[in-house]
């Protein structure tokens, strides 16, 4: 009865859907009974979480580049889906040094081409736009960014994030919130980790694949602070938004944080120390520090997810232990066990989760 059963036998489209997030997320749509199709250009990481699960034989998928909107509109129309959760993104920050276009066209083009699908919709649809915690114009205060802090950025991949959030505002005023069909909410969440985490220029990605090969991990920034949170973390927020704005207990066109507990922003080195132990390591022998920074990074950046817990219960879930402990045990299966089903591994911390969520009493998990 997980978000008061409202995504059983609805269709629901999700973008980005082989990615990290998307993969999770459509595990756990699947779990909840709802028909789930996908659209995303490729399989963006060798492993990857979505070959690993065969989702593909989970969902209905269509490649395609989400900067084609022409496409995109058709897609959307002959699926005709009932809720909508758009991810596809260019996310990973050192490749928009390397990539800039690509990185603003995908996030900023690939944003207005899911929005111009969405004008065209004449159904019921609900739509959750995920964004990035990067939105926020980050001037490294130590209180955490609300939702009507100013967005921007200095880098390429922030800036991406803010204009992002600007297209979905003008959108939203200029077209959407006078389509009585149309629902839509924008969230904002970053530093997600978890199981099933290949792409590149990621820390507990980089610890896992020194740990798997018997290599030492080198990492950059090691005092630098995070707010770390499971990636279920974000998506029961996702899906909680979702659900509110189905049943109309939120504000149509709001935005909202999903973020961790204080006690979840750690260093860098703490979170590798804690990998590392967890893998069965000793910490001089798994970790380097090195001086070489390939691209400059913020070092403070904080969310306030008062908004999520008054209008949406929500809350985070799971304390630092449980979050490295859960993300030990995943890549310890894939990597350390012969006789493996992730898809059955992801299904089993997912119920794990809910259940930790009902012992809270958090009212998404009934």
């Amino acid at each position: 009865m997980a978000f008061n059963n409202v995504y059983k036998n609805k269709r629901v489209l999700v973008t980005g859907n082989t990615g990290f997030k998307g993969s999770w997320l459509t595990t756990w749509l699947t779990m909840l009974g709802a028909d789930v199709y996908g659209y995303s250009n490729n399989i963006p990481t060798t492993p990857s979480m979505y070959k690993e699960l065969q989702l593909s034989t989970k969902q209905n998928h269509v490649f395609g580049d989400i900067r084609d909107k022409e496409n995109l509109n058709k897609i959307v129309q002959n699926i005709k889906p009932d809720f909508i959760f758009h991810l596809a993104a260019q996310a990973i920050v050192s490749t928009s040094y390397n990539d800039p276009f690509d990185t603003i066209t995908t996030n900023v083009v690939g944003t207005a081409s899911v929005l111009e699908a969405i004008r065209n919709i004449t159904w019921s649809c609900t739509c959750v736009l995920i964004t990035s915690d990067k939105a926020y114009d980050n001037v490294e205060w130590i209180w955490g960014y609300r939702e009507n802090d100013n967005l921007g950025g200095k880098d390429i991949y922030s800036s991406s994030k803010g204009a992002a959030e600007l297209t979905i505002k003008s959108y939203w005023h200029s077209f959407i919130k006078t389509m009585p069909n149309i629902k839509l909410t924008v969230t904002r969440a970053g530093n997600v980790i978890g199981g099933g985490d290949w792409a590149k220029d990621r820390i507990v990605v980089d610890c896992i694949k020194a740990f798997s090969e018997g290599d030492i991990v080198e990492i950059r920034s090691p005092q630098a602070t995070r707010p770390w949170q499971h990636v279920l973390e974000p998506l029961s927020g996702y899906l909680a938004a979702g659900q509110y704005l189905y049943e109309d207990k939120v504000t149509n066109g709001e935005a909202f944080n999903f973020g961790p507990k204080a006690e979840l922003t750690k260093t860098v080195l703490e979170l590798t120390k804690d990998l590392a132990v967890h893998w069965g390591l000793k910490i001089d022998d798994a970790i380097k520090i090195t001086d070489s920074i390939p691209f400059e990074e913020a070092k403070l950046l904080k969310l306030n997810c008062d908004k999520a817990l008054a209008y949406l219960d929500w809350h985070s879930t799971l304390n630092y232990e449980q979050c490295v402990k859960m993300i030990a045990e995943w890549y310890g299966a894939f990597y350390k066990e012969s006789e493996k089903d992730m898809f059955a591994i992801t299904v089993e911390q997912i119920d794990y989760y809910m259940v930790e969520a009902s012992k809270q009493k958090l009212n998404w998990a009934y």
